[in-house]
């Protein structure tokens, strides 16, 4: 058991509200065809001067307030997203200039849409060994700048959006992080990607294209490979977990996709325990967990003393979870 407790969330979400009408106009397809496939109805899209920096800000300042505390209390920022604003200096660095952080230690965990997930482990690590006292998670995902309407599969799944969460000492008994576990089959490594923008294939290449600097997903491959591999990974996670909800309160998953929630619910885990915001959400890389985390906090259906899964995938294809009392 780590102890660490969940001080506080907070949200920033994209003011366009997009229904997947337009966004399946974009790419030329039928919308109520596409909603039944992908499950999202509507997502926030960026638009005017709102960034990935400004989104991550304002749900940081969020979390702080909720829980009670100042920017002068962090100790440790870690940038948890899968869309970065630029590839050097790292994203972290540009989020505490939003803020005015300074002095203070900030980098990035990148796991894709599992960075949340990392960021809770490694902020566990920290606060339980008291390297910090008070550590702030930001997940910020701006994933509709780089999507490709003619894959819509993917274009009419993602959504963008910010949460954060500020982690200090457990309080209470019980209280922390009872069991993490990632497992990475890089047979999937090329069902999720994005090519272009590192050292193997660059702007000043002579075959590139710019939809190599589109996200390219292969839902299909994804799902399969989910399929051999989630319920054993599972079970390593907490026996029973593949069959049920053993000790488990709520749990508050990746928002892949539709077909990636009803693999989860193909282990015997009860819709009315399981936090979905997929159809209004879509999926938002990273964010998608902490946002679903915060507006089950804010509904009551996570309170304090409750035990949570927090689980998903990832590019890689990446499986994780964490299994946190709070």
């Amino acid at each position: 058991m780590l102890n660490v407790r969940l001080l506080g969330t907070g949200q920033a979400l994209p003011a366009r509200i997009v229904p997947t009408r337009e966004a399946a106009a974009r790419c030329g397809v039928d919308p109520d065809l596409w909603t039944a496939r992908t499950g999202v109805h509507a997502r926030h899209w960026l638009s005017g001067d709102e960034t990935v920096l400004t989104l991550g800000a304002q749900a940081a300042r969020h979390a702080l307030a909720s829980a009670g505390l100042a920017l002068a209390d962090v100790d440790v920022l870690l940038n948890a997203s899968g869309s970065q604003a630029q590839p050097i200096p790292d994203g972290a660095a540009l989020l505490a200039r939003e803020l005015g952080l300074h002095g203070r230690a900030a980098y990035s965990l990148h796991g894709t849409c599992l960075s949340f997930l990392l960021a809770v482990q490694h902020a566990a690590l920290l606060i339980h060994t008291r390297q910090a006292r008070h550590v702030l998670i930001v997940s910020s995902e701006a994933g509709s700048r780089g999507l490709n309407p003619r894959q819509p599969e993917s274009a009419l799944l993602i959504g963008d959006g910010a949460a954060a969460a500020l982690l200090g000492p457990a309080t209470q008994d019980g209280q922390g992080l009872e069991a993490a576990r990632f497992e990475t089959y890089p047979d999937g490594a090329d069902h999720t990607r994005i090519r272009g923008g590192g050292s193997l294939l660059t702007p000043s290449d002579r075959h590139v294209t710019p939809e190599d600097f589109t996200f390219d997903m292969h839902g299909l491959q994804v799902l399969r490979l989910a399929r051999e591999v989630v319920p054993g990974y599972l079970e390593c996670l907490r026996p029973g977990l593949s069959v049920g909800l053993p000790g488990i309160d709520r749990v508050i998953p990746h928002q892949a996709s539709r077909a990636g929630l009803q693999l989860m619910a193909r282990c015997g885990w009860p819709e009315e325990r399981t936090e979905v915001t997929l159809p209004h959400l879509g999926n938002v890389i990273a964010a998608s967990v902490p946002l679903t985390l915060h507006q089950a906090r804010e509904a009551g259906r996570a309170p304090d003393g409750d035990t949570l899964l927090l689980v998903g995938t990832g590019a890689g294809l990446t499986v994780g979870g964490l299994i946190w009392t709070l």
